[in-house]
């Protein structure tokens, strides 16, 4: 912590200039060098048009990404979260020796993903680690792809936890190979694409970068983030051929197929009603697989005349289908609720996620949308032991799940929901709540009952998980306190 009246080392982002207000210092320039160029351009409208409200949530810095006070940072590393570059090694610094343990416990992270701590002794809340990929021209296209995969996984977590801001520095790291002109076009294409598209509650995107990279992103901000519309024809003759798809994600032009961030895996098993995407599919089906008709293996397990292994599968094969539905489906409305959300850890280290009943309108609401935003936010959490706290304070009828859809999800999850689930936390449970949990896990489900914990007070809650590890909303704080306050009375006013 800064001395009492010293000037603070960490900078707010608020306070920086964003890019609509950067003035264009080469636009007469560029305007004037592609006036021919504009005559045979002007039939086509630019891809990437001038939009005064995205060009407000880009900042580009030139600074330390460590030192920014926004809701997470980026930090790029190696697949074992141990990279020694400049970015790195100033997070860790700033952050202090409690990231580094906290980065064990992530059992590293593969190219493409995102994973996020804590900030510790950052200004920001959070850090998203990622990994970009090693550059090799022979492998271009899967490179892009994974590039890609970087930019868009931090900000579908960024939007996913409801985060207002979140400052990248460069993902690409000089070792890696990656040409950094080739790099830019993707980082910013990506981001403009996730903002067009689902990035409503981010108010701010900032990106921070050296005195060696400044120039390259100067550059190439005008054919992404253009300030006018004199900006947007200028830079139409400069935006390169392959601009992705409609999210930024690389395609093969000749052929239009998707790159997958891991080829061959089951999550290729999405279904898709189009011709390209069944000819996508073309090795991955029953036949192909020598693997016999599915419908007569559905059939089987229902009589329990197929191995576990087997049964294994196709429910891997199901969870899969499910996962890929939830990354390509936009679930913002369903992320605005905030009924659930990662927090802090437990007593033995583990993360907790916090689900409010009060913020889940069942009614109001598209319940397979919940189901899939419940998949996606979750899928990279249950990787690893976790803990679930549930507030049941203040719900109605309309906030509670019926045991059909609770079901159907137990049913669906990947087995690592329920084997890394160490214990839920039911927090203000009402008689008829107890109830039916006890019925839920006694008939319907198995190897449930040991873990559910009913906990009346937050006083009993913070003897497994830290106030401080835990972020509770006002109205449940207000809520405990008033029952507290009439238990105390009522003991009180009891005659000796």
């Amino acid at each position: 912590m800064d001395p009492l009246g010293a000037r603070s080392q960490f900078v707010e982002v608020q306070t920086l200039s964003t890019w609509e207000r950067q003035p264009d210092s080469e636009g007469e320039e560029t305007e004037k060098e592609y006036t021919d160029s504009l005559v045979s351009q002007e039939a086509f409208p630019s891809p990437f048009p001038y939009r005064e409200d995205i060009n407000r949530k880009i900042v580009l810095y030139n600074g330390d990404v460590a030192l920014l006070n926004c809701t997470a940072i980026v930090n790029t590393s190696n697949e074992t979260l141990t990279d020694k570059n400049p970015i790195s090694e100033s997070i860790l610094l700033h952050a202090g020796p409690e990231l580094r343990d906290e980065l064990l416990k992530l059992n590293g992270c593969r190219t493409g993903e995102a994973k996020m701590t804590k900030g510790f002794n950052l200004a920001a809340r959070f850090i998203i680690h990622t990994v970009g990929p090693k550059y090799k021209a022979k492998y271009r296209t899967a490179a892009e792809s994974s590039l890609y995969s970087c930019y868009r996984n931090v900000m579908q977590l960024a939007k996913e936890q409801a985060m207002a801001s979140v400052a990248f520095c460069v993902v690409s790291t000089t070792k890696r190979g990656y040409a950094l002109e080739d790099a830019t076009h993707i980082a910013f294409r990506t981001v403009r694409r996730f903002l067009e598209n689902h990035g409503k509650s981010i108010e701010m995107v900032v990106f921070a970068v050296t005195d060696t990279e400044e120039p390259t992103y100067r550059k190439l901000l005008p054919l992404y983030y253009p300030r006018s519309e004199e900006e947007e024809r200028a830079s139409l003759p400069l935006i390169p051929a392959d601009i992705g798809n409609s999210e930024g994600e690389p395609v093969v032009p000749e052929r239009q197929i998707r790159i997958a961030e891991k080829p061959g895996s089951l999550e290729d098993d999405c279904e898709e009603e189009t011709l390209d995407s069944d000819l996508g599919q073309v090795g991955n089906h029953a036949f192909a697989r020598m693997e016999g008709d599915v419908d007569k293996q559905r059939k089987l397990i229902l009589q329990g005349q197929l191995s576990d292994a087997t049964i294994h599968k196709q429910h891997q094969r199901n969870y899969n289908r499910w996962l890929c539905r939830a990354r390509a489906e936009d679930l913002s409305d369903i992320a605005a609720l905030k009924a659930l959300y990662q927090t802090g850890v437990d007593m033995c280290g583990r993360t907790v996620m916090v689900l409010v009943g009060r913020n889940i309108p069942v009614t109001l609401i598209d319940m397979e949308k919940a189901l899939l935003y419940f998949i996606h936010v979750m899928d990279h959490i249950t990787v690893k032991e976790y803990a679930m706290v549930y507030f049941h304070t203040l719900t109605g009828e309309h906030n509670h799940l019926d045991s059909e859809f609770l079901k159907k999800l137990y049913e669906i999850v990947d087995a690592k929901f329920k084997k890394n689930l160490r214990a839920f936390y039911f927090v203000h449970p009402s008689f008829r709540s107890k109830v039916s949990t006890w019925f839920f896990t006694r008939f319907t489900v198995s190897g449930m009952k040991e873990k559910v914990h009913h906990v009346e007070t937050l006083q009993q809650l913070f003897t497994c998980i830290l106030p401080e590890q835990i972020d509770i909303p006002p109205f449940i704080l207000e809520y405990d306190a008033r029952v507290r306050a009439y238990k105390h009375h009522s003991y009180s006013d009891t005659p000796l």
